[in-house]
């Protein structure tokens, strides 16, 4: 990617989730963006899903079946938004981008997590 890259709803990114606090995923790991990119880019805010190589069935997992690059689920219920221009922005890079379907049951499970009807 030319420029300096800005995430985009739907994109799988390397960012620095540390630091954390008990249960919750921390280091360098992938994550999703659920936040659109006019929004990221105005605010230097994004909003992330970590996404995790152990699944372990719980119902808040979405599956990234349609991925090339990263094999695993995200963690809706663990649901974030981070400062990505200082979470070590040199890392919050591209990776691959999810299909539309990954977004869309990602985003039903926040709303069922949260009770949204």
């Amino acid at each position: 990617m030319a420029g300096k890259y800005i995430p985009n709803r739907g994109d799988i990114v390397w960012l620095n989730f540390t630091p954390q606090s008990g249960h919750e995923q921390m280091g360098q790991r992938p994550a999703l963006v659920l936040s659109p990119k006019q929004y990221n880019s105005k605010v230097g805010l994004a909003v992330f899903c970590p996404i995790t190589g152990h699944k372990k069935g719980y119902p808040f997992e979405v599956d990234l079946l349609n991925t090339k690059k990263i094999n695993g689920v995200a963690l809706s219920d663990q649901v974030k938004s981070l400062d990505w221009k200082t979470r070590k922005a040199k890392f919050a890079k591209f990776i691959e981008k999810v299909p539309e379907s990954v977004i869309k049951e990602c985003t039903l499970k926040i709303k069922a997590l949260l009770m949204i009807e």
